[in-house]
């Protein structure tokens, strides 16, 4: 049995929001050009089927997930709901990112994990935007069409080592079917993660904490950092870097 529709659009969503936490359209910055990872090198940090056990598949992400065609397919939580539809709407290029999702027996649970790649003083600012979002959310809606959608009630939970990474427990029914989900977000310098772990007819907390652990090691060993930390990863997969684009004298002369 699949996951409703409005699962499947939670989960987009969730990953809009690792994907570009501040605006999509970033300007060209004075600052000295910072080296970012590539999405080839984010890659490898994501969760395999082998990581979580014997049941997983991957299901293909597309590289600019979207909540579905609705214009605004969240409501409630002002703040979340703004940062989740700007984003629905939003054309042009995004921040460097690498996402998968992982279903288990019959679909059920689903995780996602989406690693974004950003300037450490952008990723600064947005994170405390994202962080704050969801820490004023009570209670969320997503729309995928007229009849098929849900209300979430939002709780906060804490799901790693760090008390002070954000998370949230969604807890809502549709036609009858409990659904769950649990949403995390955790910095590594110039990377960002977003989890997310959903189930219908169920609420395991202690596996989805275990699967965002689980998350959060294979990062740190993978890109050469630690949850929390403030400044860049120190062993990037071999790939060819991505830089921040910054103006040059020449440019700034012609300006």
């Amino acid at each position: 049995m699949p996951f409703p529709r409005p699962i499947h659009v939670l989960a987009a969503a969730t990953a809009v929001v690792a994907v570009a936490l501040g605006p999509a359209v970033r300007p060209a910055s004075a600052a000295p050009a910072e080296t970012l990872p590539t999405a080839d090198q984010l890659k490898p940090a994501l969760l395999t089927p082998a990581d979580l056990g014997p049941g997983y598949t991957a299901i293909s992400v597309t590289q600019s997930p979207s909540p579905g065609g609705n214009q605004t397919p969240v409501t409630g939580c002002a703040a979340l709901s703004d940062l989740i539809n700007m984003h629905a709407t939003q054309t042009g290029p995004q921040v460097t990112h690498a996402a998968v999702e992982l279903d288990g027996p019959d679909g059920n649970p689903m995780v996602t994990q989406a690693l974004a790649a950003e300037s450490s003083d952008r990723l600064t600012a947005d994170f405390k935007n994202a962080t704050d979002a969801l820490k004023s959310c009570h209670s969320i809606t997503f729309e995928a069409g007229t009849q098929d959608s849900v209300t979430f009630t939002v709780s906060p939970v804490t799901l790693g080592d760090r008390k002070d990474a954000p998370a949230v427990h969604l807890d809502g029914t549709l036609a009858g079917v409990q659904l769950n989900g649990y949403v995390g977000i955790e910095r590594f310098g110039t990377v960002t993660m977003l989890f997310g772990y959903f189930e219908r007819q169920g609420s395991n907390e202690q596996t989805a904490s275990m699967q965002y652990r689980t998350a959060v090691a294979k990062v740190e060993r993978t890109l050469g950092t630690h949850a929390g930390s403030t400044t860049a990863p120190t062993a990037l997969p071999t790939a060819v870097p991505t830089t921040v684009p910054t103006a040059t004298a020449s440019e700034a002369k012609r300006v």
